[in-house]
Protein backbone atom coordinates (compact mmCIF):
# COMPACT_ATOMS: atom_id res chain seq x y z
CA UNK A 1 0.00 0.00 0.00
CA UNK A 2 1.36 3.49 -0.83
CA UNK A 3 2.49 5.66 2.07
CA UNK A 4 -0.18 7.96 3.50
CA UNK A 5 0.63 11.67 3.80
CA UNK A 6 -1.00 13.67 6.60
CA UNK A 7 -0.51 17.42 6.96
CA UNK A 8 -0.70 18.89 10.45
CA UNK A 9 -1.53 22.61 10.29
CA UNK A 10 -0.03 25.39 12.37
CA UNK A 11 -1.72 25.91 15.70
CA UNK A 12 -2.78 22.30 16.31
CA UNK A 13 -1.21 21.23 19.61
CA UNK A 14 -2.79 17.81 20.20
CA UNK A 15 -0.78 14.72 21.06
CA UNK A 16 0.53 13.11 17.91
CA UNK A 17 -1.63 9.98 17.67
CA UNK A 18 -4.80 12.00 18.26
CA UNK A 19 -3.83 14.68 15.73
CA UNK A 20 -2.96 12.19 12.99
CA UNK A 21 -6.15 10.19 13.58
CA UNK A 22 -8.29 13.32 13.24
CA UNK A 23 -6.52 14.46 10.04
CA UNK A 24 -5.96 11.15 8.22
CA UNK A 25 -8.03 10.59 5.07
CA UNK A 26 -11.24 8.74 5.89
CA UNK A 27 -10.56 6.10 3.24
CA UNK A 28 -7.23 5.20 4.90
CA UNK A 29 -9.11 3.63 7.83
CA UNK A 30 -6.45 4.75 10.31
CA UNK A 31 -7.89 4.65 13.82
CA UNK A 32 -6.09 6.26 16.74
CA UNK A 33 -5.16 2.84 18.14
CA UNK A 34 -3.74 1.71 14.79
CA UNK A 35 -1.75 4.93 14.43
CA UNK A 36 -0.39 4.52 17.97
CA UNK A 37 0.86 1.08 17.01
CA UNK A 38 2.41 2.33 13.76
CA UNK A 39 4.14 5.19 15.59
CA UNK A 40 5.57 2.79 18.18
CA UNK A 41 6.82 0.54 15.35
CA UNK A 42 8.70 3.46 13.75
CA UNK A 43 6.42 3.57 10.70
CA UNK A 44 5.76 7.32 10.93
CA UNK A 45 8.14 10.07 9.79
CA UNK A 46 7.38 13.68 10.67
CA UNK A 47 8.77 17.07 9.69
CA UNK A 48 11.59 16.57 12.21
CA UNK A 49 12.29 12.95 11.28
CA UNK A 50 11.07 9.57 12.61
CA UNK A 51 8.66 9.64 15.57
CA UNK A 52 8.07 6.83 18.05
CA UNK A 53 6.02 8.44 20.82
CA UNK A 54 2.34 8.82 20.07
CA UNK A 55 1.83 10.86 23.22
CA UNK A 56 4.28 13.53 22.11
CA UNK A 57 3.01 16.89 20.93
CA UNK A 58 2.40 17.10 17.20
CA UNK A 59 4.54 19.43 15.10
CA UNK A 60 3.20 21.37 12.12
CA UNK A 61 4.14 19.90 8.77
CA UNK A 62 3.86 16.70 6.77
CA UNK A 63 3.86 13.23 8.29
CA UNK A 64 4.43 10.11 6.19
CA UNK A 65 2.77 6.94 7.46
CA UNK A 66 4.06 3.63 6.08
CA UNK A 67 1.24 1.17 6.55
CA UNK A 68 2.88 -1.83 4.91
CA UNK A 69 1.21 -5.04 3.86
CA UNK A 70 -2.19 -5.87 5.35
CA UNK A 71 -2.30 -8.16 8.35
CA UNK A 72 -3.58 -11.72 7.89
CA UNK A 73 -7.32 -11.75 7.37
CA UNK A 74 -9.29 -12.40 10.54
CA UNK A 75 -12.88 -12.13 9.32
CA UNK A 76 -14.46 -15.37 8.18
CA UNK A 77 -16.74 -16.00 5.17
CA UNK A 78 -20.45 -16.23 5.97
CA UNK A 79 -23.18 -17.19 3.52
CA UNK A 80 -25.26 -14.04 3.96
CA UNK A 81 -27.50 -13.01 1.01
CA UNK A 82 -26.43 -9.85 -0.82
CA UNK A 83 -28.34 -7.50 -3.11
CA UNK A 84 -25.83 -6.78 -5.89
CA UNK A 85 -26.35 -3.80 -8.18
CA UNK A 86 -23.21 -4.43 -10.26
CA UNK A 87 -20.16 -6.68 -10.31
CA UNK A 88 -17.11 -7.28 -12.47
CA UNK A 89 -13.55 -8.50 -11.92
CA UNK A 90 -12.48 -5.25 -10.25
CA UNK A 91 -15.35 -4.12 -8.06
CA UNK A 92 -18.80 -4.86 -6.72
CA UNK A 93 -21.65 -2.46 -5.88
CA UNK A 94 -23.91 -3.67 -3.07
CA UNK A 95 -27.29 -2.39 -1.87
CA UNK A 96 -26.86 -2.81 1.90
CA UNK A 97 -29.89 -3.34 4.11
CA UNK A 98 -30.39 -1.37 7.31
CA UNK A 99 -29.07 -3.26 10.32
CA UNK A 100 -25.96 -4.68 8.65
CA UNK A 101 -22.54 -3.51 9.87
CA UNK A 102 -20.05 -2.91 7.04
CA UNK A 103 -16.95 -4.47 8.61
CA UNK A 104 -16.10 -6.46 11.75
CA UNK A 105 -15.36 -4.44 14.87
CA UNK A 106 -15.64 -4.90 18.63
CA UNK A 107 -19.27 -5.69 19.33
CA UNK A 108 -19.88 -6.86 15.75
CA UNK A 109 -17.33 -9.59 15.00
CA UNK A 110 -19.50 -11.35 12.41
CA UNK A 111 -22.65 -11.01 10.34
CA UNK A 112 -21.13 -8.02 8.56
CA UNK A 113 -20.99 -7.03 4.92
CA UNK A 114 -17.32 -8.07 4.87
CA UNK A 115 -18.24 -11.57 6.07
CA UNK A 116 -20.83 -11.80 3.30
CA UNK A 117 -18.39 -10.49 0.68
CA UNK A 118 -15.73 -13.00 1.69
CA UNK A 119 -18.20 -15.79 1.00
CA UNK A 120 -19.40 -14.27 -2.27
CA UNK A 121 -16.04 -13.13 -3.67
CA UNK A 122 -13.79 -15.83 -2.19
CA UNK A 123 -10.22 -14.47 -2.27
CA UNK A 124 -10.87 -11.64 -4.73
CA UNK A 125 -11.05 -8.59 -2.45
CA UNK A 126 -8.52 -5.80 -2.19
CA UNK A 127 -6.17 -6.13 0.78
CA UNK A 128 -5.65 -2.40 1.20
CA UNK A 129 -8.29 -2.04 3.89
CA UNK A 130 -6.43 -4.35 6.27
CA UNK A 131 -7.46 -7.49 8.08
CA UNK A 132 -10.95 -6.42 9.08
CA UNK A 133 -11.81 -4.26 6.06
CA UNK A 134 -10.82 -6.03 2.83
CA UNK A 135 -12.05 -4.09 -0.19
CA UNK A 136 -13.85 -1.44 1.84
CA UNK A 137 -13.41 1.94 0.15
CA UNK A 138 -16.14 3.87 2.00
CA UNK A 139 -18.76 3.04 4.59
CA UNK A 140 -22.35 3.73 5.51
CA UNK A 141 -23.63 3.37 9.05
CA UNK A 142 -25.14 0.13 10.32
CA UNK A 143 -28.69 1.49 10.36
CA UNK A 144 -28.34 3.38 7.07
CA UNK A 145 -29.47 1.49 3.98
CA UNK A 146 -28.30 1.79 0.40
CA UNK A 147 -25.44 1.67 -2.05
CA UNK A 148 -21.71 1.29 -1.55
CA UNK A 149 -18.87 0.11 -3.77
CA UNK A 150 -16.28 -2.47 -2.72
CA UNK A 151 -12.92 -3.04 -4.46
CA UNK A 152 -11.88 -6.52 -5.54
CA UNK A 153 -8.36 -5.50 -6.61
CA UNK A 154 -5.78 -3.15 -5.13
CA UNK A 155 -5.71 -1.17 -8.37
CA UNK A 156 -9.45 -0.61 -8.19
CA UNK A 157 -9.22 0.27 -4.50
CA UNK A 158 -6.60 2.96 -5.10
CA UNK A 159 -8.55 4.44 -8.01
CA UNK A 160 -11.84 4.50 -6.12
CA UNK A 161 -10.22 5.89 -2.96
CA UNK A 162 -8.75 8.73 -5.02
CA UNK A 163 -12.22 9.67 -6.30
CA UNK A 164 -13.68 9.71 -2.80
CA UNK A 165 -10.71 11.75 -1.60
CA UNK A 166 -11.05 14.39 -4.33
CA UNK A 167 -14.87 14.44 -3.94
CA UNK A 168 -15.53 13.45 -7.55
CA UNK A 169 -17.64 10.41 -6.61
CA UNK A 170 -21.37 11.15 -6.66
CA UNK A 171 -23.37 10.32 -3.54
CA UNK A 172 -27.01 11.27 -3.04
CA UNK A 173 -28.95 10.33 0.09
CA UNK A 174 -32.63 10.56 0.97
CA UNK A 175 -33.62 11.29 4.55
CA UNK A 176 -36.74 11.98 6.56
CA UNK A 177 -36.01 14.76 9.03
CA UNK A 178 -37.68 16.96 11.58
CA UNK A 179 -38.20 20.63 10.83
CA UNK A 180 -38.10 22.49 7.53
CA UNK A 181 -35.48 23.79 5.12
CA UNK A 182 -36.80 27.26 4.33
CA UNK A 183 -34.60 30.02 2.85
CA UNK A 184 -36.78 32.55 4.68
CA UNK A 185 -36.00 30.99 8.08
CA UNK A 186 -33.96 33.55 10.03
CA UNK A 187 -32.83 30.86 12.47
CA UNK A 188 -31.17 28.81 9.73
CA UNK A 189 -29.59 31.89 8.17
CA UNK A 190 -28.13 32.85 11.53
CA UNK A 191 -26.41 29.54 12.31
CA UNK A 192 -22.65 29.39 11.85
CA UNK A 193 -21.60 27.20 8.93
CA UNK A 194 -24.96 27.42 7.12
CA UNK A 195 -25.62 29.31 3.89
CA UNK A 196 -28.32 29.05 1.25
CA UNK A 197 -27.35 28.44 -2.36
CA UNK A 198 -29.55 28.93 -5.44
CA UNK A 199 -32.56 26.63 -5.61
CA UNK A 200 -33.10 26.66 -1.85
CA UNK A 201 -30.13 24.35 -1.25
CA UNK A 202 -28.80 24.53 2.30
CA UNK A 203 -25.02 24.14 2.42
CA UNK A 204 -23.56 23.08 5.76
CA UNK A 205 -19.80 23.56 6.13
CA UNK A 206 -17.98 22.70 9.36
CA UNK A 207 -15.16 20.64 10.76
CA UNK A 208 -16.09 17.24 12.18
CA UNK A 209 -14.23 15.28 14.82
CA UNK A 210 -14.64 13.04 17.83
CA UNK A 211 -16.96 14.34 20.52
CA UNK A 212 -14.80 15.53 23.45
CA UNK A 213 -16.58 13.37 26.03
CA UNK A 214 -18.06 10.52 23.95
CA UNK A 215 -15.71 8.94 21.42
CA UNK A 216 -18.56 6.98 19.84
CA UNK A 217 -20.05 10.25 18.59
CA UNK A 218 -18.93 12.95 16.17
CA UNK A 219 -19.22 16.65 16.87
CA UNK A 220 -19.23 19.89 14.89
CA UNK A 221 -16.25 22.20 15.31
CA UNK A 222 -14.85 25.19 13.48
CA UNK A 223 -11.22 24.95 14.50
CA UNK A 224 -10.26 21.25 14.48
CA UNK A 225 -11.16 17.96 12.85
CA UNK A 226 -11.88 17.15 9.21
CA UNK A 227 -13.41 19.57 6.73
CA UNK A 228 -16.99 18.48 5.92
CA UNK A 229 -19.58 19.82 3.46
CA UNK A 230 -23.18 18.63 3.08
CA UNK A 231 -25.83 20.08 0.77
CA UNK A 232 -29.47 19.51 1.70
CA UNK A 233 -32.59 20.31 -0.33
CA UNK A 234 -36.25 20.02 0.63
CA UNK A 235 -38.17 17.56 -1.55
CA UNK A 236 -41.49 17.27 0.29
CA UNK A 237 -42.97 18.82 3.43
CA UNK A 238 -45.48 17.22 5.80
CA UNK A 239 -47.81 18.69 8.38
CA UNK A 240 -49.90 21.80 8.84
CA UNK A 241 -47.78 23.74 9.57
CA UNK A 242 -44.90 21.72 8.05
CA UNK A 243 -42.84 19.97 10.73
CA UNK A 244 -41.32 16.94 8.98
CA UNK A 245 -39.71 16.69 5.55
CA UNK A 246 -38.25 14.39 2.94
CA UNK A 247 -34.85 15.84 2.13
CA UNK A 248 -32.13 15.16 -0.41
CA UNK A 249 -28.55 15.25 0.93
CA UNK A 250 -25.52 15.37 -1.31
CA UNK A 251 -22.07 14.75 0.10
CA UNK A 252 -19.10 16.81 -0.99
CA UNK A 253 -17.01 15.09 1.67
CA UNK A 254 -17.73 11.77 3.37
CA UNK A 255 -17.01 11.89 7.09
CA UNK A 256 -18.24 9.55 9.80
CA UNK A 257 -21.92 10.27 10.60
CA UNK A 258 -21.63 13.42 8.47
CA UNK A 259 -25.26 13.81 7.35
CA UNK A 260 -26.62 12.94 10.78
CA UNK A 261 -24.34 15.40 12.60
CA UNK A 262 -24.78 18.22 10.08
CA UNK A 263 -28.55 17.94 10.03
CA UNK A 264 -28.61 17.94 13.83
CA UNK A 265 -26.35 21.01 13.86
CA UNK A 266 -28.95 22.76 11.68
CA UNK A 267 -31.71 21.74 14.10
CA UNK A 268 -33.06 19.32 11.49
CA UNK A 269 -32.29 15.97 13.13
CA UNK A 270 -33.16 12.77 11.29
CA UNK A 271 -36.26 10.87 12.29
CA UNK A 272 -35.35 7.78 14.32
CA UNK A 273 -31.74 8.82 14.99
CA UNK A 274 -31.08 7.79 18.61
CA UNK A 275 -27.73 9.58 18.81
CA UNK A 276 -28.16 12.92 17.05
CA UNK A 277 -31.86 13.20 16.23
CA UNK A 278 -33.10 14.51 19.55
CA UNK A 279 -36.37 13.59 21.25
CA UNK A 280 -39.07 15.15 19.10
CA UNK A 281 -42.76 14.42 18.83
CA UNK A 282 -44.65 16.48 16.26
CA UNK A 283 -48.15 17.65 17.09
CA UNK A 284 -50.99 15.30 16.24
CA UNK A 285 -52.87 18.39 15.07
CA UNK A 286 -50.19 18.98 12.46
CA UNK A 287 -49.81 15.43 11.17
CA UNK A 288 -52.53 13.21 12.63
CA UNK A 289 -52.20 10.61 15.36
CA UNK A 290 -51.26 7.71 13.07
CA UNK A 291 -48.43 9.62 11.40
CA UNK A 292 -47.06 10.82 14.75
CA UNK A 293 -47.17 7.26 16.11
CA UNK A 294 -45.28 6.01 13.04
CA UNK A 295 -42.64 8.72 13.44
CA UNK A 296 -42.17 7.96 17.12
CA UNK A 297 -41.88 4.22 16.52
CA UNK A 298 -39.49 4.40 13.55
CA UNK A 299 -36.61 2.17 14.70
CA UNK A 300 -33.57 3.64 12.91
CA UNK A 301 -32.25 6.84 11.40
CA UNK A 302 -34.37 7.43 8.31
CA UNK A 303 -31.43 7.66 5.90
CA UNK A 304 -30.88 5.87 2.60
CA UNK A 305 -27.92 6.00 0.17
CA UNK A 306 -30.05 6.32 -2.95
CA UNK A 307 -27.49 7.12 -5.67
CA UNK A 308 -23.83 6.32 -6.23
CA UNK A 309 -21.72 7.28 -9.23
CA UNK A 310 -18.03 7.10 -10.10
CA UNK A 311 -15.61 6.46 -12.93
CA UNK A 312 -14.58 2.83 -13.18
CA UNK A 313 -10.97 2.89 -11.97
CA UNK A 314 -9.82 0.34 -14.56
CA UNK A 315 -12.02 0.76 -17.65
CA UNK A 316 -12.61 4.51 -17.35
CA UNK A 317 -16.36 4.03 -17.87
CA UNK A 318 -18.72 6.34 -15.97
CA UNK A 319 -21.02 4.24 -13.79
CA UNK A 320 -24.18 5.35 -11.99
CA UNK A 321 -26.50 3.36 -9.74
CA UNK A 322 -29.74 4.07 -7.91
CA UNK A 323 -31.62 2.28 -5.16
CA UNK A 324 -35.32 2.71 -4.36
CA UNK A 325 -36.37 3.66 -0.86
CA UNK A 326 -36.53 0.61 1.42
CA UNK A 327 -40.00 -0.53 2.52
CA UNK A 328 -39.79 0.97 6.01
CA UNK A 329 -39.03 4.50 4.79
CA UNK A 330 -41.55 4.22 1.94
CA UNK A 331 -44.26 3.16 4.40
CA UNK A 332 -43.41 6.06 6.73
CA UNK A 333 -43.71 8.52 3.85
CA UNK A 334 -47.13 7.10 2.98
CA UNK A 335 -48.25 7.63 6.57
CA UNK A 336 -46.97 11.21 6.52
CA UNK A 337 -48.72 11.96 3.24
CA UNK A 338 -51.98 10.53 4.55
CA UNK A 339 -51.68 12.58 7.73
CA UNK A 340 -50.94 15.79 5.83
CA UNK A 341 -53.77 15.17 3.38
CA UNK A 342 -56.24 15.11 6.25
CA UNK A 343 -55.37 18.72 7.12
CA UNK A 344 -54.98 21.83 4.99
CA UNK A 345 -52.30 22.15 2.32
CA UNK A 346 -48.77 22.58 3.75
CA UNK A 347 -47.05 25.95 3.47
CA UNK A 348 -44.55 26.24 0.66
CA UNK A 349 -40.96 27.04 1.73
CA UNK A 350 -40.41 30.79 1.88
CA UNK A 351 -44.12 31.62 1.99
CA UNK A 352 -45.30 34.08 4.61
Amino acid sequence: MPDILIHVPEGLSDRLDKALASLAPEEAALSRSRLSKLIAEGAVNGPLGPVTDGKAKSEPGEYRVTVGEPEPLEAQPEAIPLTIAYEDDDLIVVDKPAGMVVHPAPGAPNGTLVNALLAHCADSLSGIGGAARPGIVHRIDKETSGLLVVAKTDRAHQGLAAQFADHSAHRRYLAIAHGMIDPADARLRGLKGLVFEPGGVLRITTMLGRHPSDRQRQAVSFDRGRHAVTRARLLEAFGTPPSVMLVECRLETGRTHQIRVHMAHAGLGLVGDPVYGGARKPSTKALGADAVAALTAFPRQALHAAELGFVHPVTGETLAFSSPLPPDMAALLDMLRDGTAQGSSPREPGAS
